[in-house]
């Protein structure tokens, strides 16, 4: 499916990428992760033909510079910054569809089940939407279409917790799909994945298989019990749908199974005001 071989890339004196080997096959679901800087951005920027660099790229052996319209026909991206489009809404989704002979019915459907009322915001130009709604309207474009691969920067960094539940559940429909999935934090995509890829100073310093056992369109119902009400904390967990109790004790709500880590990365900040925590899958056919 993808194949980087001896890939570099130089802007002036600086050498981003150092000869990267890689490849990714239909089906792997791979987290590209490393610090800012690392290069992964770049690599992108590379498979998808918008950048000349040393090496070979190839997508299903196609050069992505040579062949970009056949590649491009068979990606699907969400980048990590929104361009500025002054396109208006409407005409984005059918302008999109049209490049790659897709239903903008379908992206539309996809919109709707992130959150984001087509009908309000039809008529408003790209550019003024929300950072939360630009990301919602990139993932409908990039998943509202039949595509063999999907590249995401930093996807569901602009997402609230009920749209990255459906996000990950819209990913689940994608399983015959190679994805390439980037962040400079593990946890934010460590459950969506089957595969790591660690980049470093421009190199891949680690390739390896992970266990895939979350079921991406799970959910976990959360308990958290506190020693004592703090407001940090409580502005913190509502952020994320949960609501309290009347002495700001007990807090109750429910996780995306995917994002479980990120979950518990919110409250290792608060360990010392925990008292308890209660993390349970339900069980398919109770009440």
């Amino acid at each position: 499916m993808i194949r980087f071989e001896r890939l570099g890339k130089r802007f002036g004196r600086h050498r981003v990428l150092k000869g990267i080997d890689l490849e990714i096959e239909r089906g792997h679901r791979v987290a590209l992760v490393g610090s800012n800087g690392a290069g992964k951005t770049t690599l992108i920027r590379c498979l998808l033909g918008e950048y000349l660099c040393e090496g070979r790229v190839r997508i299903n052996g196609l050069d992505p510079r040579s062949h970009r319209r056949e590649v491009l026909s068979l990606v699907g991206f969400v980048p990590q910054l929104p361009p500025p489009l002054k396109m208006p809404v409407g005409q984005l989704i059918h302008f999109a569809a049209d490049l790659c002979r897709a239903d903008p019915g379908r992206m539309e459907g996809v919109a709707a089940r992130l959150g984001l009322d087509l009908d309000r915001h039809r008529r408003q130009p790209f550019v003024r939407l929300s950072g939360g709604q630009k990301q919602k309207l990139l993932i409908a474009i990039a998943l509202g279409r039949d595509s063999e691969l999907l590249v995401m920067d930093e996807p569901a960094a602009n997402l609230d917790p009920e749209a990255r539940h459906i996000f990950f559940g819209l990913l689940a429909e994608k399983r015959d799909a190679a994805m390439l999935v980037s962040s400079h934090r593990l946890d934010e995509v460590a459950t969506l994945v089957n595969r790591v890829v660690e980049m470093d100073q421009g190199a891949v310093v680690l390739d390896d298989r992970v266990a895939d056992l979350v079921d991406m369109s799970s959910r976990l119902r959360c308990r958290v019990g506190l020693l004592r009400p703090e407001p940090a904390f409580a502005r913190a967990i509502a952020e994320w749908g949960f609501s309290g109790d009347r002495e700001g004790l007990v807090w109750a709500g429910w996780v995306a199974g995917p994002d479980r880590l990120r979950f518990l990365g919110l409250l290792s900040r608060y360990a010392a005001l925990l008292a308890h925590i209660h993390l349970d899958e339900p069980v398919e056919g109770a009440s």
